[in-house]
């Protein structure tokens, strides 16, 4: 077992949650952009489009709590509800846009008193940065949601299978439970991993804590902490790009026209020859598109 992914991808910075530490980390200056994971994956997935944005940006990844190199421990609290809390209290630790606790949406992103950031989103990471901005009060100056969950029936198959049956999963021995997880993040390329990177995605997923961790994500998910987004869709009014893989097997593109009949304005950009990790795939692709739909300054 190898950890160097880590000394590759340090995240130094702490934000303590009631539930455990979140790690995070920025990179560069200029107007911010919030780059958002999904599962089961860590902010690893940007190590290379972070620091291509960080030449004329200020970027911020973290990992999700029970995710990477944030903290592992059992009674976290680690569903869509509570990552979506979690960003909006680190959005409000950065000092960007406004995460008020008044139960009032501000999909509109009109703030006058901080920076709001670009946010772009991955997979649940979707979920989480649409409830932190419908259901949290966060405010941002556009939004990119990339092969994102966002509603519909996604909690569907191989997630349905593990949610309903974690116990029996979590019990499996060490080699039977990496090998899930491996078959699974394989799905989900269309042209197959670098050397290495297989290892570090499985990484955090490994030993006791890990393989808890693992399952412990399946429990917290719910359908319905995305049912209560689909009737708000509607209301997001700032710029929001919808960037998809032709080839993803784990959310195929009927979910991306699903984002984009509910959601306001919103433009849609497919990528060919590339899966749900759309970010090893297709990289070059998906900076341009990402780049070209982020606000020049935010305002």
């Amino acid at each position: 077992m190898t950890r160097q992914w880590r000394e590759r991808w340090p995240l130094g910075e702490k934000f303590e949650t009631p539930d455990g530490c979140v790690r995070w980390a920025s990179f560069g200056e200029g107007d911010p952009v919030v780059l958002l994971h999904g599962s089961p994956f860590s902010s690893y997935i940007w190590r290379d489009m972070a620091p291509a944005l960080a030449r004329t940006r200020k970027v911020y990844v973290w990992d999700l709590l029970g995710f990477g190199q944030s903290e592992q421990r059992q009674g976290q609290d680690v569903g869509l509800a509570a990552q979506a809390r979690i960003f909006a209290d680190l959005l409000t630790h950065w000092g960007l846009g406004r995460a008020e606790r008044s139960g009032r949406a501000n999909p509109s992103g009109n703030a006058d008193h901080s920076a709001r950031p670009s946010v772009v989103a991955h997979d649940v990471g979707g979920a989480v940065a649409l409830r932190a901005l419908l259901l949290e009060g966060a405010e941002y100056a556009d939004l990119t949601l990339v092969d994102a969950v966002g509603g519909g029936e996604w909690g569907t198959g191989y997630f349905k299978l593990i949610r309903e049956n974690a116990h029996v999963f979590e019990q499996l021995p060490d080699y039977a439970h990496e090998a899930l997880v491996a078959s699974h993040l394989r799905h989900a390329t269309h042209t197959g991993y670098g050397p290495g990177v297989l290892d570090a995605y499985i990484d955090p997923w490994r030993g006791t804590e890990g393989q808890a961790a693992f399952y412990r994500q399946y429990r917290s998910f719910a359908q319905s902490q995305t049912d209560e987004l689909e009737p708000l869709l509607g209301k997001v009014t700032l710029p929001t790009h919808i960037i998809w893989a032709r080839q993803d097997r784990l959310l195929p593109t009927e979910f991306a026209d699903f984002l984009r009949t509910r959601i306001p304005h919103a433009d849609l950009t497919w990528v060919d020859d590339a899966g749900h990790t759309i970010q090893e795939d297709a990289p070059a692709q998906l900076l341009s598109h990402v780049t070209a739909g982020l606000r020049t300054s935010p305002i």
